[in-house]
């Protein structure tokens, strides 16, 4: 597999050298040079899930890399993604049922397999922000693995307790820091440190959002297990709704759709933090301060992977203007929460988003999908308050959520971060 830089396209590098460097000269992400149809995909849609997985992901990669590709699957993807009915043309796809209790629990862990068989012996540092559950799927992924420290950084006090208690408790070779500010100051923080060439030299730099490519591919994997719980009749006109916050979400499932899975259209969900819909609006880029919401693992204002997502729609063909949005503010979102409660389906902030803008988009003969990104019970204060439930805490939960805060914490200064990490 090739990929080039988006921001420089003279620099091409195969899968492993991308999964072991992360971002390329000027912090460009990196994006496949071909991007191969499957011919078969009623045949796939036969299969399991690692099976079927092992199939799409090697048509990206070829034969040539990650020979062990059956093996790296089988050990990531040991829980299920299922797809719930929730009303006569609407499905949840609900990607909580991994480890960490989040859709990101997919892409962090084949990362974790790929990087440590391409490694080649190599100490790694992983450098990653989270604004809620990338932190958590990174952590536990990573965590006990020889020969890799993980540093992750994210915003004090605006992600919940329970999401904190997930992976700022492990220790080892999981380092966690509380940032003075938002998401974004946190983003900003990895992005210096990968144009440090001393820095990534010294301590082996690497990170672990979605901005690394295997995490990407990952996550291509659960649309097309989506379709292929669908029932057949409901396979014609299908609508994905995405709740999307760094837009990695969103990206793999363009790539699917690239790929030839028949989706007709998706919906990108966003909450106050609205650069994205704005944009499509308007035709103008104006990120605005973030701003904390209920969502949070969407508040971002500065979407890393949005550049792959305007790339893609280059090489294919396709026009932006075919992408539906829509934002949603707290008071909308808590709302949507307890209509969809009405339904029997208890939902969070960031699927019941998705859900919600869904509903807007979708027309007569259409069947919905939307992405359920984290189980309820990691924002269990808020959605008991707004849906007046006392929802269980699950096992994962329950086992951290009196263990001591681990993290260190200070602001958004580069030099504190470089000697830290240097440390």
């Amino acid at each position: 597999m090739k990929l080039y830089n988006i921001k420089d396209h003279s620099e091409v590098v195969n899968f492993a050298q991308a999964v072991r460097q992360g971002l390329g000269r000027d912090q460009g992400l990196f994006f496949p040079s071909e991007i191969r149809p499957l011919s078969n995909i009623d045949e796939l849609l036969k299969m399991d899930l690692v099976t079927r997985s092992e199939k799409v992901l090697r048509n990206f990669l070829g034969d040539d890399e990650l020979a062990d590709l059956s093996g790296v699957l089988r050990r990531a993807f040991t829980f299920p993604a299922p797809l719930v009915k929730v009303s006569e043309n609407t499905y949840a796809l609900e990607l909580f049922h991994g480890p960490t209790l989040a859709f990101k629990d997919f892409g962090g862990r084949f990362m974790a397999q790929a990087l440590q068989a391409v490694s080649e012996g190599q100490h790694i540092t992983i450098l990653t922000a989270t604004s809620g559950d990338t932190g958590a799927a990174v952590a536990h992924a990573f965590y006990g693995i020889e020969g890799i420290d993980v540093v992750i950084l994210y915003p004090k006090g605006k992600i919940s307790n329970l999401q904190e208690k997930l992976f700022c408790t492990l220790g080892g070779n999981i380092r966690t820091v509380a940032i003075n500010g938002t998401f974004d100051d946190c983003q900003a923080l990895v992005k210096k440190a990968f144009d440090d060439e001393e820095l990534k030299k010294a301590i082996g730099l690497n990170s672990a959002n979605s901005i690394n490519i295997s995490r990407l591919l990952a996550q291509v994997c659960y649309y097309f297990e989506a379709y292929a719980q669908l029932p057949e009749d409901k396979r014609g006109n299908v609508v994905v709704s995405v709740p999307s916050g760094n837009f990695g979400d969103i990206t793999a499932g363009l790539l699917a759709r690239a790929c030839g899975l028949p989706i007709k259209r998706f919906v990108i969900s966003t909450n106050a933090n609205d650069t994205v819909p704005r944009y499509l609006a308007s035709g103008k880029w104006e990120p605005r301060e973030t701003v904390p919401t209920l969502s949070n693992a969407m508040d971002v204002s500065r979407p890393n992977n949005w550049p792959r997502v305007e790339e893609l729609f280059r090489v294919m063909g396709w026009s932006l203007s075919d992408l539906a949005y829509g934002a949603m503010n707290d008071d909308e979102t808590r709302d949507a929460m307890r209509r969809l409660y009405k339904l029997g389906y208890v939902g969070e902030p960031h699927g019941t988003i998705a859900w919600s803008l869904l509903q807007d988009n979708l027309a007569d003969g259409e069947t919905g999908i939307f992405l359920c990104t984290a189980a309820p019970a990691k924002f269990k204060e808020n959605v008991d308050q707004i849906l007046g439930t006392d929802i269980p805490l699950p096992e994962a939960l329950a086992s951290r959520a009196d263990l001591k805060v681990l993290s260190d914490n200070f602001d958004p200064d580069w030099n504190v971060l470089r000697n830290y990490l240097m440390k």
